[in-house]
C-alpha cells in the first residue's frame, strides 16, 4: 500500500484521517506539523517534523495530503512544500459514502467528505474541502483552496473562486459566481451573484465588508 503524510494535526487533520483509513487506499507514513515536536503522538500518528524533513524521506513515502482547515493556511503550506520539493505527489480523499456524480472532475489534494453530493459535470480544482453533508449540484465550477462547509448546498452552474469559503449551511441559487477570497456567511441564502474579496451574509446575502486575501473567518 502506497504511503502517504498528512500535513496537519488538528481537528481538520482527525476527520481526513479517518477518511484515508475507511478509504483503505494508502498507509499513512505520519504527521507533518510545525507546531509539534518530533515523536509526539497527535491523531493517532507520529509527527515525524516538520516540511523540512521532505526531501530526506521522499524515497519512503507516496505524497500526501495537507489537512489544514483554513484555506490560506492551507495555500501557504502547499506552497511551502512546492518549495522544498516541486514533484511532490498530492492525493485527494473521497469518504466511501460521499456521492460522486458522472463525468465529476476532483483534483488532487481535494478532500470529499461523509455524506456530499457531487452531482454531474461539476469540477473541484486542488486543495479544496468540500465538506460533511454539502450538496455541490450539476456543472459547478470550484476554484483552487476553496470551501465548502458542512450542510451547504450550491445549485446547478455555480462557480466558486480560489479560496473562497462557502460557510456551514448557507445556500447559493444557480448560475451564481461568487468571486475569489470571498466568505459567504453561515445560513446565508446567495440570490445574486457576490464579487472576489468580500464578505456576504444574510437572507439574500448582501456585502457587508470588504476582505483581504488571508483574513481570518474560521
Amino acid at each position: 500500500m502506497k504511503k502517504i503524510l498528512i500535513f496537519g494535526s488538528g481537528g481538520h487533520a482527525k476527520v481526513v484521517i479517518d477518511i484515508i483509513e475507511k478509504s483503505n487506499e494508502y498507509q499513512i507514513y505520519g504527521l507533518i506539523d510545525s507546531f509539534r515536536p518530533p515523536h509526539q503522538i497527535a491523531c493517532g500518528y507520529e509527527v515525524i517534523g516538520d516540511e523540512s524533513i521532505l526531501l530526506k524521506i521522499r524515497n519512503e513515502i507516496y505524497g500526501g495530503i495537507v489537512a489544514i482547515g483554513d484555506n490560506w493556511v492551507r495555500k501557504k503550506v502547499v506552497e511551502k512544500i512546492m518549495a522544498i520539493q516541486p514533484d511532490f505527489k498530492f492525493v485527494h480523499a473521497i469518504h466511501p459514502s460521499a456521492v460522486i456524480g458522472s463525468s465529476v472532475k476532483i483534483a488532487d489534494g481535494t478532500v470529499v467528505m461523509a455524506g456530499t453530493v457531487i452531482n454531474s459535470n461539476t469540477t473541484i480544482k486542488e486543495h479544496c474541502i468540500i465538506n460533511t453533508h454539502a450538496s455541490v449540484d450539476h456543472d459547478c465550477s470550484i476554484g483552487s483552496f476553496a470551501s465548502i462547509a458542512p450542510g451547504s448546498t450550491l445549485g446547478g452552474n455555480v462557480t466558486v473562486g480560489a479560496c473562497t469559503a462557502v460557510s456551514l449551511g448557507a445556500k447559493v441559487i444557480h448560475s451564481l459566481n461568487i468571486g475569489s477570497h470571498t466568505v459567504i456567511g453561515a445560513g446565508s441564502t446567495v440570490v445574486h451573484d457576490i464579487g472576489s474579496n468580500a464578505v456576504a451574509y444574510g437572507t439574500p446575502a448582501k456585502i457587508v465588508k470588504a476582505r483581504t486575501h488571508g483574513a481570518k473567518y474560521l
